[in-house]
């Protein structure tokens, strides 16, 4: 029903998803957010809610400090079950469907949920469904969150797509240091190269190639906050060339390499 559990080094940050809504809750750091097509870096901790499906990065990719964090995974019967059948649960409903797309939220209410996860883990069961609801209820009206991807169809058409998807989250996991071909790609789910780029756009809402990029430029920031050279890391990530692996890296997370670089130096 609920799972509960706190983690750190254990649990992968590659890009994946699961059919489970998940709270995300880091304790305390910086970071990086990559959910659906959203990215974007936190500081100072995080809490996240996700719907299921809603393919996301673990969130100790890019971490600066040790990581800590507290996750919460419900399958979506425990709603239906035994909180939405209630007219009282009007905004949890709400909240539920928002969370297909990515919230984070922030502020005073990021502060007090917090507060409440800390306890949760020393609650027994009973208590912590109770305690689950009014976490819920907290979210359904806080004003302090934001939608992370208004536009995306990713959640709904990920399910009729998992195990190609999973294919090819898998293949770039596996091959972002090397050249890859779309060709090699499209052939492995069963699809020619117009169809692969179609299919890849319409998931996604994005082109293999913005998407590739995106998880390379994840890597590097890892690779610089391990004191790689820029041209290592360029070169390690995937890319053929510092000038253009400068101009994509800029484009993802608004910093030039030597700008996150000095900036990672001067946090840690």
């Amino acid at each position: 029903m609920l799972h509960t559990r706190t983690r750190a080094e254990e649990y992968p940050w590659e890009y994946h998803y699961h059919p489970e809504y998940e709270l995300v809750c880091v304790l305390s750091g910086s970071g990086t957010r990559h959910v659906g097509r959203h990215f974007s870096r936190y500081e100072s901790g995080d809490l996240v809610f996700m719907g299921p499906n809603l393919p996301h990065a673990g969130f100790g990719l890019n971490a600066s400090s040790p990581h800590e964090e507290i996750v919460l995974q419900i399958r979506e019967e425990v709603f239906e079950q035994s909180i939405l059948s209630r007219p009282e649960m009007a905004p949890v409903a709400r909240l539920l469907e928002n969370a297909r797309y990515g919230l984070y939220f922030s502020g005073d209410t990021k502060d007090r949920i917090t507060r409440k996860l800390l306890r949760f883990l020393k609650l027994s069961p009973v208590e912590r469904f109770i305690e689950f609801i009014s976490i819920l209820h907290l979210m359904a009206i806080a004003p302090e969150f934001m939608i992370m991807n208004p536009s995306l169809q990713i959640p709904s058409l990920v399910g009729k797509n998992s195990e190609r998807l999973q294919k090819i989250f898998t293949y770039v996991e596996q091959h972002f240091q090397e050249e890859v071909d779309i060709r090699d790609l499209a052939a492995l789910v069963s699809l020619s190269v117009p169809s692969f780029c179609n299919y890849f756009k319409k998931v996604l809402n994005c082109t293999f190639t913005e998407f590739l990029n995106k998880y390379r430029v994840q890597r590097a920031c890892t690779m610089l906050q391990q004191e790689k050279t820029i041209a290592e890391t360029c070169f390690d990530c995937g890319f053929n060339n510092v000038p253009y692996f400068n101009k994509v890296f800029k484009t993802v997370t608004q910093k030039t390499p030597s700008a996150y670089k000095k900036e990672r130096r001067l946090a840690g």
